[in-house]
């Protein structure tokens, strides 16, 4: 099932309905939100969705890596973080190819690069898009080694 919705206050906060529609760039965006109902509902209690392509430009709101239990293999949660934003890509008919940035918060630099940057190439080939690795002391939710966040520029296909 496709969620395309025009950006609205309603469709990120439904007690907004009723205030002005907002103005500049968002006001003819795409946005994305998650297909699954606990997500979403998440999303609109917190305002934020998972993708907005404005214009050629994509932006994903950042997907949190985690282990699952018993999980030890970072990799793990890195391949389930990369094909989720490929996901959010492919609903808009992009991919990764499209990426042109991307900026990736990590609990432990040290020990979580290696992995990531083993799952990346699986997903990111030449020429690679910028990419940012900061350091962070946590993240939402409780228990992510790492958030990715990514922009795409994705002109129409032909």
């Amino acid at each position: 099932m496709l969620v395309l919705l025009p950006l609205s206050l309603s469709a990120i906060a439904p007690d907004a309905a009723n205030a002005a529609p907002p103005s500049g760039s968002r006001a003819g965006a795409t946005v994305i939100l998650s297909e699954d109902p606990g997500s979403r509902r998440f999303q609109e209690e917190w305002g934020y969705a998972d993708a907005v392509a404005a214009g050629d430009f994509i932006f994903l709101s950042g997907v949190v890596a985690g282990l699952k239990p018993g999980e030890t293999d970072l990799r793990l949660a890195y391949e389930r973080a990369f094909r989720n934003i490929a996901r959010s890509l492919g609903r808009l008919g992009c991919n990764w190819g499209d990426v042109v940035e991307m900026t990736s918060f990590h609990t432990d630099l040290t020990t979580q690069m290696p992995a990531m940057v083993e799952v990346k190439r699986r997903y990111v080939a030449a020429p690679y898009p910028a990419w940012t690795a900061v350091g962070v002391t946590r993240l939402i939710p409780n228990g992510g080694l790492t958030e990715i966040k990514a922009t795409a520029l994705c002109r129409a296909k032909d």
